[in-house]
């Protein structure tokens, strides 16, 4: 008979199942709402599909983390509860780690959903803890009632009115220079060299840089178009214009003429759930007799998410800015001294 190196009760611990358990419902459930939203009516994509994600959000990573905790459980009963909240995550990790190599999610969206699915699943197992001392005999029916949460959230969702809201986005900056040498910066950005932006967070989970910014013309009604990584190309049509003192414009994108590799379709510049309306730059003089150039910009974001999508938006927002800035910084420095 053909030995195994390995021992049968050793690789179905409890544990051992309640991470695998774990990490299918999060994929099954993940393809079960790409088919859903891929079923309903296109008219309906927009109301819905987001819906959907909050389930998936928040009831997903939840019943994830009372799954490897009701099982870890059968084996060492006597788990802390701060240990709950650690070994929570290990199903969660194994997941979004799968998801990113199957090309079901990209970078950003498990950037910004990690601390929330971190949180929930960590509440998950210490749910699955109270109920393993308190309600012993009845633990394996709140398994399922958990585990069946997404779908019983999912349509109480679609009946809540939209949490869409607008709000914006400024940074500033000191600059030893003229305002007429920082005007001439900001309406055509001559391509960006590789180190002219600092490391920024948004490098780090994927989001494009920019790297360059043409206008066909000056003043009111001009055309800027951006440039940035991996074929991303939109237009910001002007709005206003004082020459040495503002620079408005409103964001003209496309949704269809961005590649799907360049953003996750979630966060994608234009798309249905979130999107920059308008911007604009002005120079200003501080107190201390400073040139101080701002950078603001309006941002509408249809998803149901409240203030975590509104947190992420302007971290992601507020770091853009100050990389923009620092490089506008920087240039005039450099042509005011020169």
């Amino acid at each position: 008979m053909v030995q195994f190196p390995y021992d049968k009760e050793q690789i179905l611990k409890p544990k051992h199942i309640g991470i695998l358990l774990g990490v299918l419902y999060g994929a099954s459930f993940r393809l079960f709402f790409m088919w859903l939203v891929s079923a309903i009516d296109a008219d309906l994509n927009a109301g819905v599909g987001w819906l959907v994600s909050i389930s998936f959000l928040c009831g997903v990573p939840f019943a994830i983390g009372y799954i490897r905790i009701h099982f870890e459980l059968q084996q060492n009963p006597s788990l802390p509860r701060k240990r709950m909240i650690i070994v929570a995550w290990q199903p969660i990790f194994i997941f979004l780690l799968a998801a990113f190599v199957t090309f079901i999610e990209g970078t950003i969206c498990i950037a910004l959903a990690l601390p929330a699915f971190m949180l929930l699943s960590s509440l998950g197992g210490l749910l699955a803890g109270w109920v393993h001392r308190v309600m012993f005999q009845r633990k394996n029916g709140t398994l399922l009632s958990v585990a069946v949460l997404p779908v019983v959230i999912w349509p109480l969702e679609i009946q809540l009115p939209s949490m869409s809201q607008t709000y914006q986005v400024h940074n500033e900056i000191v600059i030893d220079a003229p305002a007429d040498v920082i005007w001439r910066q900001l309406a055509s950005v001559t391509v960006i060299e590789d180190g002219e932006l600092p490391l920024s967070f948004n490098q780090l989970i994927g989001v494009p840089r920019p790297v360059e910014a043409r206008m066909d013309a000056s003043g009111v009604g001009a055309v800027r178009t951006s440039y940035w990584e991996k074929g991303v190309v939109f237009k910001e049509v002007i709005t206003g214009w004082e020459t040495n003192q503002r620079m408005a414009y409103d964001f003209d994108i496309d949704p269809e003429k961005i590649p799907d590799e360049a953003l996750d379709p979630h966060v994608k510049l234009g798309g249905e759930y979130f999107s920059p309306l308008n911007g604009e730059y002005r120079i200003s003089e501080n107190s201390q007799g400073e040139t101080v150039l701002h950078l603001q910009t309006t941002l509408v974001d249809n998803t149901n998410f409240g203030w975590y999508s509104r947190l992420w938006g302007e971290i992601i927002f507020r770091d853009f800015h100050r990389s923009l800035l620092v490089l506008m910084k920087n240039r005039a420095e450099a042509a005011a001294s020169a």
